[in-house]
């Protein structure tokens, strides 16, 4: 079963991106894996302590996207294969350049001075 153990919601990003980000974020790290037993609307949304329709919106949005396969009144499975890993890895690391990117600009760095940053926290 998918642990949300290690979930902790910000503020300012809709919960049910957060939910669909964490359950992306162990596809790549290898935590989830295909096959892996999704928590229940019910159990997920009292255990995160928000409305049970925020948690059937980040399922339907896992489901649109093919990782996950759901089945009224029976168990909900992440359903996945290595090219759509590959592609959730791609996205999730774009979406965090992007934001890094722009918030090194806001702050008035010069690509060569991001890159010096980057370079000096690289090892």
């Amino acid at each position: 079963m998918i642990s949300f153990d290690s979930f902790i919601a910000q503020d300012g990003v809709p919960i049910y991106l957060q939910i669909v980000k964490h359950i992306k974020s162990g596809i790549v790290s290898g935590t989830v894996v295909n096959g892996d037993e999704v928590p229940s609307r019910r159990v997920l949304s009292a255990l995160l302590g928000v409305n049970p329709n925020t948690i059937q919106k980040a399922y339907k949005m896992l489901e649109d996207e093919g990782l996950m396969e759901s089945h009224s009144g029976a168990k909900s499975y992440m359903c996945f294969d290595d090219t759509t890993v590959a592609f959730v890895r791609k996205q999730l690391l774009e979406s965090d350049a992007t934001a890094i990117i722009s918030s090194l600009k806001q702050m008035g760095l010069s690509k060569e001075e991001a890159l010096a940053l980057i370079e000096t926290h690289w090892e």
